[in-house]
């Protein structure tokens, strides 16, 4: 492969991972696309370099946001369990349910939670837990410096069991549909949890890395795992991760939510149109 293609693979991977990296969403929304219709990469190929570029991004910003203490670790690891039950549900039920309905209800779900995200611009100020509540009994309450606002912020995780059957659905829908849970994660957090926006994007950071480590060995023994494309985007993503994770603590909240409810918004166009069968570059496939 020639230096320049190396070169320009790295610089592809850096901005979609920074750009991923803010957002809390796997950069590989991104990276596909970019590897397809720039590159020429097949698709299995383009999703198994995505795969490890998710992991190299999921690592790379886990460090400043646990230091950060953006990340809410408990939370992740309750909230995962649901996330993985939904993606093994959703394997065994790829080819029974309608693909264009999928997207359909899919671009509706976006649509709805941008809205909702829209509505919720102020972060709700924190209340003294319930101590009847799963949060309290699992010790999920937590805090966090704003960096933006030079405060402690504390805040409170609500309705546990609604986030876990959303976190499910997410899993679910990203099994069948073959893209990843984040962009579904982070309205369910805020939402549901009520989380502020900020430590929903890092503790979707943390969560995406372990949900893709469990899809990359299937991957590597199917031989879609090309080194010499997987390699330079890896490292593009790592330090397009770093970047995303000091934009991230640095952002106004209300900022940040603009910015993804966008985001939510364009996706919802694309599964829209997919879902009337009108090909979009670098829509799912």
């Amino acid at each position: 492969m020639e230096t320049s293609t190396i070169l320009w693979l790295f610089a592809a991977a850096f901005g979609a991972s920074a750009l991923g990296g803010v957002l809390g969403m796997a950069s590989g929304i991104f990276i596909v696309p970019i590897l397809t219709l720039l590159f020429g990469v097949d698709i299995h190929v383009a999703i198994g370099a995505s795969i490890i570029s998710v992991i190299a991004c999921s690592c790379g910003s886990a460090a400043p946001f646990l230091r950060g203490r953006l990340t809410n670790v408990r939370l992740a690891i309750v909230l995962e369990t649901a996330t993985t039950l939904g993606a093994l549900t959703g394997v065994f039920l790829i080819g029974i349910v309608s693909t264009q309905f999928l997207y359909g209800l899919f671009a509706v779900i976006l649509a709805v939670s941008a809205q909702q995200m829209l509505a919720r611009r102020r972060e709700a100020a924190a209340i003294a837990p319930d101590a009847a509540s799963w949060a309290t009994a699992l010790r999920l309450h937590s805090s966090f410096p704003d960096r933006a606002r030079g405060t402690e912020v504390h805040y409170q995780v609500d309705r546990v069991p609604l986030g876990l059957s959303l976190m499910y659905g997410a899993g679910l829908i990203s099994a069948l549909l073959g893209i990843g849970s984040g962009v579904l994660k982070i309205p369910a957090m805020d939402a549901a949890l009520k989380l502020p926006i900020k430590v929903s994007s890092a503790t979707s950071n943390f969560m995406i890395g372990v949900t893709a480590a469990a899809s990359a060995g299937a991957y590597f023994v199917r031989g879609d795992i090309d080194i010499g494309i997987a390699g330079p985007v890896a490292l593009g993503s790592v330090a397009g991760a770093l970047l995303g994770a000091r934009m991230l603590m640095g952002l106004p909240a209300d900022k940040l939510r603009v910015f993804f409810v966008i985001v939510l918004g364009l996706l919802a166009v694309q599964m829209l149109l997919s879902a009337l069968g009108v090909q979009v570059p670098g829509g799912p496939a």
